[in-house]
């Protein structure tokens, strides 16, 4: 690697140069963590523990079942739709394990989201938490994948306190929305017929598919990234070379509040963190606050991961300034910008500095960090992760000197293979080995990397990306709507809220109204806060609705 200005902040003890093909496949990886941990434990969930051979053991059956009760083959994709729960990382592994692509899916999509992910990534099973099943009976005439497995959330809980959890989420909390999907396989037979085949051990080498990890774009419609075992391998070499100044082997105890499904969870709490041999403390509801700082009294946890909102969230929840913070040692903020005042106030509560990091879906995530050693810089994203470089381009493409604005650059073996069945628009991204991000960065003289603006007109809304032509669709489909403009705006909580302009076709349409038709297309996050009328909306000379127009109108108000 050259001599970058940044490489003066990497710790001793961090290679600037790591080897991001020491490991085979994901699976590689995974065998070898469980060959070093094997009884310690690797996740916990509600109390529950599961040990490193006991996943090796449940993982095997999963994938036993999907090879020899569903005959589905090496590359077959399989879609995980549930929160964090145990049985998460069983279906996970079991899937890579058998030679198998994972295609996360959103639990809160509604049903029309889920067809188009479904069909898009050609998705031969489904497992989903029976929670989320009444939407996937809305479309399971018209999809094709041919197998759909459903779990209870007390399905790995134990009999006595599964059999409880069941019951109370089902018939007391009222959680389970009546379903009717008549070919369902349970998880309790997956796991007990899955045993009974051996497993047949796929190999699987760098290039291969592990996952179709989906993203929106600016056509508004979502594409999966195609991240291959070598990608994934290389951000979890990346992620544990930055985090060796702090973390040991055996040692850790991981809070992961965030979803497994998001890339930032899944890269660095559910997959760099079993490389280490960490115990893993899984949050299924982290917006129940009195449980999760309850959970968090419970363990001498010493790595916590999130976004700017969780971190608001729980410093202002009751008790959460009371809990032991003596054994924290790494609390990293992603997937949405770390304000200023939560990083100082998470310092001043925890001893503990909040460094912020970036990355993106096409990144496997993690491409920049700040260090972990006491020479962070709040406001900044910190400096590029071993075998990884950044760049900054103006609009013909040309690299900008230190301290201009321009689009973030990124290049590095975790930069995704591409968009799954779109070749145009991963022609629009890449450029060369460079992946063109769409954020707009100033690299200072020392590095350290600062995103001023974002040249997408995505809206960033608690770490999860809502694109503007999506939304806009939604609001379009009704039929007291002539026209729609949708613009992000700042937001305390979640950094953008959604705001929507619209021109009516029928007056007496109300805010009401479009928002609640929105919560049927749309999941929760990308639902309008905001919804005003006006007569008309700005426009180009070709009649393209100006958003940037939009955005300054709704200003001035």
């Amino acid at each position: 690697m050259q001599n970058f200005p940044w490489l003066k902040f990497y710790p001793e003890s961090v290679d600037p140069e790591v080897d991001v093909t020491s490991y085979s496949s994901v699976v590689n990886l995974f065998e070898e963590s469980v060959s070093k941990f094997g009884d310690a434990v690797a996740y916990e969930c509600m109390g529950k523990s599961m040990t490193f051979n006991e996943l090796d053991t449940y993982s095997q059956n999963f994938a036993s079942y999907l090879q020899h009760e569903l005959k589905m083959n090496k590359g077959d994709k399989v879609a995980i739709q549930m929160p964090n729960c145990l049985q998460y990382p069983v279906a996970l592994f079991g899937t890579l394990r058998a030679g198998m692509v994972v295609v996360n899916v959103n639990p809160l999509y509604t049903a029309k989201e889920m067809k188009h992910q479904f069909d898009d990534s050609g998705a031969t099973a489904i497992v989903i938490l029976e929670n989320f099943a009444f939407n996937l009976e809305k479309i399971q005439r018209e999809i094709h994948a041919k197998h759909i497995i459903t779990t209870r959330l007390g399905d790995m809980l134990g009999v006595l306190k599964g059999t409880i959890v069941n019951l109370v989420v089902k018939h007391v909390k009222k959680m389970v929305p009546a379903f009717n999907i008549p070919d369902a396989i349970s998880w309790k037979k997956v796991m007990a017929q899955g045993g009974k085949n051996n497993f047949n051990r796929e190999w699987m080498e760098l290039g291969d598919s592990a996952f179709l990890q989906y993203t929106g774009g600016t056509t508004g419609v979502s594409k999966g990234a195609e991240l291959t075992h070598g990608n994934i391998v290389a951000n979890m070499q990346q992620i544990s070379a930055w985090m060796k100044p702090r973390l040991k082997e055996r040692e850790e105890v991981v809070i992961t509040a965030l979803p497994l499904y998001h890339i930032f969870a899944l890269t660095v709490n559910c997959l760099a963190m079993f490389k280490i041999g960490a115990k893993n403390v899984l949050i299924t509801n982290p917006r129940d606050m009195p449980g999760f700082i309850k959970e968090l009294g419970k363990h001498k946890f010493t790595v916590i991961t999130g976004v700017n909102t969780l971190f608001n969230g729980l410093m202002n929840a009751e008790g959460f300034s009371g809990l032991d913070f003596s054994h924290l040692k790494v609390a990293v903020g992603g997937g949405m910008a770390v304000q200023k005042a939560t990083a100082e106030k998470w310092g001043k509560i925890t001893g503990i500095a909040l460094a912020e990091g970036y990355g993106l879906t096409e990144t496997s995530p993690v491409a920049v960090c700040n260090p972990i050693d006491g020479t962070e810089r709040i406001g900044t994203i910190g400096v590029p992760l071993p075998n990884t470089n950044v760049k900054v381009i103006n609009d013909e493409g040309n690299t900008l000197p230190t301290g201009e604005k321009g689009e973030l650059c990124i290049k590095g073996p975790q930069v995704m293979k591409g968009y799954w069945n779109r070749p145009d628009e991963t022609d629009q991204v890449m450029e060369g080995e460079w992946f063109k991000t769409g954020d707009i960065a100033v690299i200072d003289e020392d590095g350290f990397v600062k995103i001023v603006d974002r040249k997408k007109e995505m809206i960033l809304v608690s770490g999860f990306n809502v694109y503007p032509n999506e939304v806009e669709n939604a609001i379009a489909s009704h039929p007291k709507v002539m026209e729609t403009g949708v613009i992000g705006m700042p937001d305390d909580k979640s950094t953008e809220k959604v705001v929507a302009y619209v021109v009516p076709r029928d007056k007496s349409v109300t805010e009401e109204e479009i928002i609640a038709h929105c919560r049927e297309e749309l999941t929760n996050y990308k639902v309008p806060r905001e919804v005003y009328f006006t007569d008309e909306l700005p426009k180009s000379n070709v009649g393209k609705i100006l958003r940037r127009k939009i955005k300054e109108m709704h200003e001035k108000k």
